[in-house]
């Protein structure tokens, strides 16, 4: 089953304190955009890429998908203040497919078993979103004082991608914004719709790098891969 995918690209990364945009930091002599467009790239199903970017990045973008030979990227619309405005950027400049993905450009681990299935049960379902079962004790907080603790049994970390019908999704970004809602995540939009929203079980090593000690798990996670 064919699909495209929208990378949000555009944040700003001031966690990772780097002075720049977080996906242009170099993981084993590459940059991490370019990890996780090659995972796109390298799956016959997937038959197009969309990068929302900063208009101010977007040739150096460019310069790196074409040293990198990343040839399905489709189009890189400017991004939004938030990860569903760039979203919806990306979705009003596509032609409709059957399938949409979502998924972080800063987390370039997912694995090809998972995408699989959030393609197929996004097909059969609508909406199909990555996640892993929590592992720790959850406890519910206010004024910083723990009222409840929470049975995880029933909860998951939820991570990307996040799959979608096109027009499912479509729907969702458009009634959000002509309503003002901020999301989440995409699933939430859907959610909004009244539509179930299926869980994919995922690794835990679908990691985001989002500070500078997920560089070196990053890192690790890659040599292992290569053992």
């Amino acid at each position: 089953m064919n699909y495209e995918v929208v990378l949000p690209a555009a944040g700003s990364g001031k966690r990772m304190g780097a002075g720049k945009n977080k996906l242009f930091l170099q993981l084993l002599n590459k940059p991490i955009l370019i990890h996780t467009l090659e995972v796109f790239q390298n799956d016959p199903h997937c038959t197009g890429i969309w990068l929302a970017v900063k208009p101010e990045e977007r040739d150096y973008i460019q310069s790196l998908i074409s040293q990198y030979e990343i040839t399905k990227v489709k189009g890189l619309p400017a991004g939004g203040e938030e990860r569903q405005h760039s979203v919806h950027s990306c979705l009003k400049e596509m032609d409709e497919v059957d399938i949409v993905l979502v998924h972080d450009a800063a987390r370039p681990f997912v694995t090809q078993q998972v995408i699989d299935k959030l393609v197929q049960i996004a097909h059969e379902k609508g909406a199909a979103i990555a996640g892993v079962k929590a592992k720790d004790t959850m406890k519910k907080v206010e004024d910083g004082v723990i009222v409840e603790t929470v049975d995880r049994d029933n909860l998951w970390a939820i991570q990307t991608p996040q799959a979608f019908r096109f027009d499912l999704l479509y729907e969702a970004e458009d009634v959000a914004e002509k309503v003002g809602f901020l999301g989440t995540d995409e699933a939430m939009l859907v959610e909004r719709l009244g539509h179930q929203v299926y869980i994919v079980e995922s690794t835990y090593d679908n990691v985001k790098i989002t500070t500078k000690e997920d560089l070196l798990l990053g890192e690790m996670i890659l040599k292992q891969r290569e053992i």
